[in-house]
């Protein structure tokens, strides 16, 4: 099974259809960040192969507290609606959807908490696209494969030794299956995953999570093995993120400016990108802050941290 990676579509015009390149596969996740427009009467996320519609997901706002519908087009026809009664999407706010394919059905999630499974009606190896339409708006559609093996120590890509950690493929927590199904692992915190191969040019890493309530700060670390080449760190106590490197156990110069693009309380999706001079951070699909690289071997850089008052939904380093 190829592991290549599909690039995630960022900002697109609604109404949308998109490849899922590779199709859907056992294991395979599709992550949509996005806001429910003001006065929505709903929007729908459709599973498409060819003419038929393998997982139609219908959010409406037809009562005042809203609710989903879940169906199956099939030769023109649709199949017997699943519902569920409850306001997930609130008119106006930001919300994280991730469905995951397993073999008997996608399990689906909002802002991190499972909602529903919803059993296959149609293979899902014979979908190939995505659309989106209706009264949303989308800052980013992301896909995950499913995590290959990890070599064994001794082997070439093996965990480094001075870790001292096991690696961690997770969905996200909230999103476990009911006890007739195997546990899945989750994005406990604080979260350390391996960069395969360090960074390079044009290496991104894309993390999506909700910041809790009552958050205080949290961070990103991207990690060599003498110190921290980029730390990345919201504050909400002084309303700004801070940016800085750590060397030999000493901190560099703090870089302020910028302001605060994280919601108490909201999800988020941030892309990391590695560029040959600078990093580059997206908060919600805006590029809100730019940082030089200090530490410049950059295929040393070879692990992702990251800790504090937040959950998280999905990464991808």
């Amino acid at each position: 099974m190829a592991y290549y990676q599909q690039q995630p579509f960022y900002n697109p015009k609604i109404p949308f259809t998109g490849s899922i390149q590779g199709g859907l596969q056992d294991g395979k996740s599709i992550i949509i960040s996005g806001r429910v427009l003001p006065g929505a009467n709903r929007f729908h996320v459709n599973f498409k192969c060819g003419s038929d519609i393998a997982l139609h997901f219908n959010p409406r706002y037809d009562n005042w507290t809203g609710y989903i519908v879940t169906n199956t087009n099939q030769n023109s026809r649709w199949g017997t609606e699943e519902r569920i009664c409850k306001p997930l999407f609130p008119i106006g706010h930001q919300f994280t959807l991730h469905f995951l394919v397993s073999q008997d059905s996608y399990k689906i999630s909002v802002n991190g908490n499972h909602i529903m499974e919803y059993r296959h009606r149609i293979p899902f190896s014979n979908v190939d696209a995505i659309a989106v339409d209706g009264m949303v708006e989308i800052n980013s559609i992301a896909f995950q494969n499913p995590a290959p093996s990890f070599p064994q120590p001794g082997f070439p890509g093996a965990v480094p030794a001075y870790l001292g950690f096991q690696p961690q493929y997770a969905i996200p927590s909230g999103c476990a299956a009911p006890p007739s199904f195997p546990a899945q692992p989750s994005y406990s915190v604080p979260y350390k995953s391996i960069i395969s191969g360090g960074l390079l040019p044009g290496k991104n890493i894309y993390i999506q999570g909700v910041v809790m309530p009552n958050a205080h700060r949290f961070s990103f670390n991207l990690r060599h093995r003498s110190g921290i080449a980029f730390h990345y760190n919201p504050r909400f106590d002084e309303n700004l993120v801070v940016r800085n490197t750590l060397a030999i156990d000493k901190w560099g110069s703090e870089e302020r400016s910028g302001g605060m693009p994280f919601h108490k309380g909201q999800p988020f999706q941030v892309v990391i990108s590695c560029g040959p001079h600078q990093y580059s951070v997206f908060v919600n699909g805006m590029q809100v802050h730019t940082y030089n690289h200090r530490f410049t071997k950059l295929h040393e850089t070879d692990i992702l941290e990251i800790s504090g008052d937040l959950s998280l939904t999905f990464v991808q380093a």
